[in-house]
């Protein structure tokens, strides 16, 4: 998916441990930021629970 192209903004809340560890992960330099990562995050997710044996077409 293009970058900004079907984008939709979201709010979530989220345990201060997991929002210590995103800041970790920036500041490591492995991505560029927090939004990225859990888009990152998602995508794996649907990629293991979703998209694995079925034939749904991938992001």
């Amino acid at each position: 998916m293009e970058e900004g192209k079907g984008m939709r903004l979201i709010s979530i809340q989220v345990p201060e441990a997991y929002l210590r560890g995103l800041e970790e992960l920036v500041e490591k330099g492995l991505y560029p930021n927090r939004s990225e990562a859990i888009r990152y995050a998602i995508r794996d997710l649907l990629k293991k629970e979703l998209w694995r044996d079925t034939g749904l077409r991938r992001i």
